[in-house]
């Protein structure tokens, strides 16, 4: 696993908690292309709000932390 891929799981690990307090959760899946691939669980999958979460949280905090990433997309 390359380093840039443990650091965003790392990253990850910390907010999903966020999620999990509304029973959603999400997953890391790849990197391809500086895009971050991630699948939505539980209360995420049918969330109404899941694609505002993803982008305005999400893809956000990853961005920020890693600038070099374009974007985070759900599978």
């Amino acid at each position: 696993m390359a380093e840039l891929e443990k650091e965003i799981i790392i990253l990850l690990q910390k907010i999903r908690p966020y999620l999990q307090r509304d029973g959603g959760d999400l997953r890391f899946v790849s990197i391809e292309n500086d895009i971050v691939y991630v699948e939505l669980l539980g209360a995420c999958e049918g969330c109404a709000s899941s694609h505002i979460t993803l982008k305005e949280a999400v893809e956000a905090i990853i961005v920020e932390e890693f600038p070099n990433i374009k974007r985070v997309e759900k599978i």
